[in-house]
């Protein structure tokens, strides 16, 4: 009675077939021997980025990361989360914009940035391409008024994915 109790209401929140299927999918996943090693890359990759743009100067919060999470602390670059984030998206980079432990500015504005590694470790990437992107986020942050410098660094993005589509025969 009390599992019962935890799984419903609890965990599924209501009998929606959608969400009990798609969490049944995901535990199937999770079963898999390659999600193991999924994750291993996954984390491979974080800590690749992280070490990557701490050599780079940027303020790595917590010195690296233990998950696929990376919160840099942006104080130092003179650029708030808001406009890092706006910046990188004009050049082919996603990242969100993150309050960081004592930040003086409101939560909307930031003053850091958070990156997390799944989906570029879904298309295959590696610790070698972690490098590439860290050199991205480092260009683009160092002209985040010059459209041109952000346009290129934006075309070696796309090139980048180009060559590890989410789907084979996938355009980017």
């Amino acid at each position: 009675k009390v599992v019962n109790g935890r799984v419903f209401p609890g965990v599924q929140g209501g009998p929606l077939m959608h969400i009990i299927a798609a969490k049944a999918v995901a535990f199937a996943e999770a079963l898999a021997p390659d999600f193991k090693q999924y994750q291993e890359q996954t984390l491979g990759n974080a800590r690749a980025m992280a070490d990557g743009l701490a050599r780079r100067g940027f303020d790595v919060i917590s010195g690296g990361t233990d998950n696929h999470l990376i919160l840099i602390d942006l104080t130092n670059r003179k650029i708030t989360g808001k406009d890092a984030e706006g910046c990188l998206e004009r050049a082919g980079v996603t990242v969100n914009k993150n309050a960081i432990p004592f930040d003086t500015l409101p939560p909307a504005t930031s003053s850091g940035i958070r990156i997390g590694t799944p989906a570029v470790t879904t298309r295959g990437m590696k610790e070698g391409e972690m490098d590439l992107i860290t050199d991205f986020i480092q260009r683009a942050l160092e002209s985040p008024d010059d459209d041109g410098k952000l346009a290129a660094v934006a075309a070696e993005a796309r090139d980048l994915c180009a060559r590890f589509p989410v789907y084979e025969g996938m355009e980017v």
